[in-house]
């Protein structure tokens, strides 16, 4: 068992923590490329975390160019055991306002030219997304969140689509006919990236709009998601300092099974592994390799 190291993935403001300390930037390094950005590496009340700007500082890279295998596999490498995903999404029912905070359970991945796997020709495996994300750490964040009286909707599905522009209105109206809850850019396929590397996942979706579906509300504008964005920061800030004491406090391997999901993942033949391929994975699957 790993000790419990929480990583963050999510906008900048988030890393402005009050309490976190022994503060360093380092470079993350990974054999699929580069991350979006260096870690800011510390403790927090006694726990150490890893955070991500999954943007890049200053929001650089959109999410259709994130090289999301460089950053799940440099996290895993920098230790981290579990991922909490803080990402802004618009929201496909009324009572999911902005400043809503959805902890999603389900996603639909409609992206189409992103690299969704760490496997492939070489050494394949085929890994369980029937429950996509972590309940513990769901659980966790629900608590947290209503303990600091925060506005929070547990359960949803998540349509990750590719962007970076927009949905129109027929795809914002098909999403909804779907029955999703909240649309999004950036959750897929870092959740299955997630999964495949044995790290806990668990994704907070925090609403600032409406897409573009709402009768009463205007298409979504950057200018309007700026705006709800600084406000959900601080809240984002709130839960996390919240949530963080609890989840490393953890003494065995994951309940739900997140640390052991490549034990019956793997296809190919032990000699007919690449070996090439198997030194890029030594990190995401060296458990089991």
């Amino acid at each position: 068992m790993a000790k419990p190291v929480i990583g963050v993935i999510g906008g900048s403001g988030v890393y402005e923590l009050e309490g976190l300390i022994n503060t360093r930037w380092e470079k993350g390094k990974s054999p699929f490329g580069e991350p979006s950005d260096a870690f800011l590496f510390g403790q927090l009340g006694g726990v150490d975390m890893v955070f991500l700007p999954r943007h890049g500082r200053g929001h650089k890279i959109p999410p259709n160019e994130v090289n999301y295998r460089a950053n799940i596999d440099a996290l895993k490498r920098a230790g981290v055991t579990e991922i909490i995903s803080l990402s802004a999404c618009g929201s496909f029912e009324e009572k999911l306002s902005p400043g809503t905070f959805v902890i999603v359970d389900q996603f639909i991945d409609r992206t189409i030219g992103r690299k969704k796997s760490f496997f492939g020709t070489g050494l394949v495996a085929h890994i369980s997304m029937a429950h996509p994300v972590c309940s513990r750490l769901g659980d966790s964040l629900e608590t947290a969140a209503r303990a600091q009286g925060l506005a929070v909707h547990r359960g949803g599905t998540y349509l990750a689509m590719e962007g970076p522009q927009f949905s129109s209105l027929a795809e914002s109206e098909l999403y909804r006919a779907w029955g999703c809850q909240v649309v999004g850019m950036t959750n897929m396929p870092e959740a299955k990236l997630a999964r495949e590397a044995e790290m806990c996942y668990a994704t907070v979706a925090m609403v600032t709009d409406y897409d573009c579906w709402h009768p009463e509300h205007d298409a979504v504008e950057v200018s309007t998601i700026i705006h709800v964005l600084m406000k959900n920061a601080d809240n984002a800030r709130r839960l996390v300092k919240t949530v963080v004491p609890e989840l490393g406090a953890r003494t065995s391997t994951c309940p739900a099974g997140c640390h052991q999901a490549l034990d019956n993942a793997l296809i190919t033949a032990p000699d007919a592994r690449d070996p090439d391929v198997l030194k890029k994975l030594d990190a995401v699957a060296g458990r089991v390799l």
